[in-house]
């Protein structure tokens, strides 16, 4: 990949910035997989905080700061998690058949999703009539959201 941007630079193209990107990525992953094996005959852990690499200014590069990951990633994986947690509690107060239809349309169970047409001949009703439950049960989901929010403030 670096010798196609170079060529591409020395014809007078310029590649996109996602194609330095990319070529950046592949290289950083090899010289980590290079660093992991070559230490792999000499000791079967690996520490995060083992040197990888020196940067221009001679500085040593960790293995943590090549892995790491920005705290706002975090910040929104707990955030998403919360609010997923709170969605579900939510769907299993709804009416029984309207939970059943929101699990087996959106993958909340392990048989993951399903059409409304698999629904309808799971639960032995017409596809139209999914349909509507299923709406019913989002407008239910909106109205506690809702009133939720009310009674915050």
């Amino acid at each position: 990949m670096l010798r196609q941007i170079l060529y591409f630079n020395k014809a007078g193209y310029f590649p996109a910035f996602s194609a330095y990107v990319h070529c950046l990525g592949s290289v950083i992953f090899s010289e980590i997989l290079m660093f992991l094996r070559s230490n792999k005959k000499n000791r079967v852990e690996v520490s995060i905080y083992d040197t990888v690499g020196v940067d221009k200014e001679g500085n040593e590069i960790i293995l943590l700061d090549v892995l790491g990951t920005h705290g706002e990633i975090v910040g929104e994986l707990v955030e998403n998690k919360l609010e997923l947690n709170r969605l579900l509690t939510m769907i299993s107060t709804l009416p029984e058949r309207e939970r059943m239809v929101l699990e087996m349309r959106f993958g909340l169970t392990p048989a993951g999703t399903r059409t409304q047409r698999e629904i309808a001949r799971e639960l032995n009703i017409s596809r139209s009539y999914v349909s509507r439950i299923e709406k019913r049960a989002i407008k239910h989901l909106i109205e506690l959201l809702a009133g939720e929010n009310r009674d915050k403030k």
